[in-house]
């Protein structure tokens, strides 16, 4: 075998020896013309995928392009529209700013007005007060006396009695019958009373006959002189003095009774008095509450019930509470009651008599409250309620409101009670105590 395995190369040895050159040159041009082919196989390949590569770099470098192109133009767009928007908004600042600065001028010139007019204003106010101060220092007084009060508050009585006396005796050269007889005309038309009147004419006749008067103007002294006498007789004075004293305030509804015991009470409370008020009229609506915001204005203390209770228990109460606080004095309210109605006016005597009973050390005031305004019918109520109480005085309201005050003089000498209070206006001091000097003073100033 081994034998065979050399023989067997060796002859393959041979016969690669064997063969011939040209063979083996045919063979490697054929293989090198083969590789060549081969070559230009792939070098075509490679061209053909380079074109392909080349193509597809180109449309990618297209698309890239449009791409770019595409990107400009939208930035080119944004660009735009942002700056369009940027100059709306500048204009826009603009137009803000052109606006504010209108704004501040007419915000300059309206402050500009206004401190002109609180200037002027304040210019105005110095000048004004300038001129109450000056007015108050030259021509008023700090304080109105109670003497200018009645004047004023006689103002309208004096034209309704003594500037037409005036008139009268201007009109005549001396002293006849028809000159007493114009004189007694006006003293009729101011209230005075036909029978007041026709003794008044009595005593001036006398008295011009004694003192040989010729002089009309002589006239008007001696009947001031006259007047006064009548109004004077009685004391008039409303006393206090005495602790505890008790006030029954009597007269019809709408008088002014709850007025006059409210000023009353601030009068009594402010010159250091204890004070305490009765709520007797149970019969007129909202009397109670009127009274007890006069008690509250005044701070004093109010006895009180309900509406409709009976008037003498209030009193009775009224009289206890007075002595268990020490009470210097007590004013009691009473209904307003129709001097012509019978049943009413005895009911206000049963007051009289628990005030006997119940506060017998008590000095005792009865005070009748008439209003000047109603004339001749203020002596009719008195006349009626002296009947059933014993008046101590009168109090007559309202004589400022009215030209023929000559009432005041009907009531005193018909009724034979003395005049103790007088209204002449709404405040506290218009409240006076009366003077028969001064009133006719005022009434013949």
């Amino acid at each position: 075998m081994f034998k065979k395995l050399f023989g067997f190369g060796k002859k393959k040895k041979e016969e690669i020896q064997e063969e011939p050159v040209e063979e083996l040159e045919v063979k490697e041009t054929e293989e090198d013309s083969k590789n060549v082919e081969d070559s230009k196989e792939e070098v075509k390949s490679d061209l053909e995928n380079d074109e392909d590569n080349s193509e597809y770099d180109s449309q990618k470098e297209r698309e890239e392009d449009e791409i770019e192109s595409n990107t400009t133009e939208e930035t080119k767009n944004e660009e735009a529209v942002s700056q369009e928007i940027l100059e709306e908004q500048i204009e826009a600042q603009e137009e803000i700013a052109e606006i504010e600065e209108i704004k501040a001028e007419d915000i300059e010139k309206a402050q500009e007005i206004e401190t002109q007019e609180k200037q002027d204003e304040i210019e105005e106010s110095e000048d004004t007060v300038e001129n109450q101060i000056d007015d108050e220092v030259e021509e008023k007084p700090k304080k109105v006396s109670l003497f200018d009060r009645l004047k004023q508050g006689l103002t309208k009585a004096k034209q309704g009695i003594t500037d037409r006396i005036d008139e009268v005796l201007k009109a005549y050269t001396k002293v006849d019958e028809e000159l007493l007889e114009d004189l007694e005309e006006v003293l009729i038309t101011a209230d005075v009373g036909v029978n007041t009147t026709m003794d008044i004419i009595e005593k001036l006749e006398d008295v011009i006959r004694t003192k040989k008067i010729t002089d009309p103007q002589d006239v008007r002294e001696e009947l001031k002189l006259i007047i006064e006498d009548i109004l004077s007789k009685d004391d008039t004075k409303l006393d206090v003095s005495h602790s505890p004293t008790i006030i029954l305030m009597v007269g019809v509804n709408g008088v002014g009774k709850t007025t006059t015991i409210g000023k009353l009470a601030h009068r009594y409370k402010s010159e250091g008095k204890k004070v305490l008020l009765a709520a007797g009229d149970t019969f007129r609506a909202a009397a109670i509450d009127q009274l007890e915001v006069w008690a509250n204005r005044c701070n004093v203390d109010i006895i009180k019930h309900q509406e409709g209770a009976d008037p003498g228990a209030v009193i009775f109460d009224a009289i206890k509470a007075s002595k268990a606080r020490g009470v210097d004095v007590l004013i009691c309210d009473t209904a307003g009651r129709l001097h012509n109605k019978s049943n009413l006016m005895n009911e206000l005597g049963k007051v009289f008599k628990i005030v006997d009973r119940e506060y017998p050390e008590a000095k005792k005031e009865v005070l009748l409250v008439v209003d000047a305004t109603t004339g001749q019918n203020a002596v009719s109520q008195a006349k009626s309620f002296k009947e059933v109480c014993d008046i101590t005085g009168l109090a007559l309201t309202k004589l400022d409101g009215t030209a023929k005050g000559g009432v005041i003089l009907a009531v005193k000498s018909e009724v034979d009670v003395p005049v103790k209070l007088i209204g002449v206006g709404e405040k506290m001091e218009d409240l006076q105590d009366f003077d028969s000097k001064s009133f006719v003073d005022a009434l013949f100033s």
